[in-house]
């Protein structure tokens, strides 16, 4: 199943992946630098087991989704996200910050309840 938005403006209902424009800029920047095409490639955004909080967020980038992915399009950037990744970042905005302490991407998940103090894993 896919769904696919031009618009980029977050809308945090349902299984929606929203993208800030300075996030999907430097995705799409390290796209292109890496020789991928833009138009079929995408940024991967998953749930993984692990951290103290027991769940972190992966990303990586891929040529093409999976059959079963949801490709959601914002400010230019396909962002593919598995079945079992969705129920856990339904509702979240992938965003991008820069900076000389933790520049980098990080996902404003609506669904957490805890995170460990590092920041880098949650529960739900």
């Amino acid at each position: 199943m896919s769904s696919t938005a031009d618009d980029g403006e977050p809308n945090l209902g349902g299984e929606d992946v929203a993208v800030t424009e300075q996030a999907a800029a430097e995705a799409l920047d390290l796209l292109e630098s890496e020789g991928m095409d833009v138009e079929e490639s995408g940024l991967r955004l998953y749930v993984q087991q692990g951290g103290c909080a027991g769940l972190s967020y992966g990303m990586r980038f891929e040529h093409e989704p999976e059959a079963d992915d949801e490709v959601f399009e914002r400010n230019g950037l396909r962002v593919f996200v598995d079945d079992a990744s969705i129920d856990y970042i339904e509702g979240s905005v992938l965003d991008y910050e820069g900076g000389l302490q933790g520049a980098g991407f990080h996902v404003q998940n609506p669904n957490v309840v805890s995170e460990c103090g590092c920041g880098e894993s949650f529960r739900t």
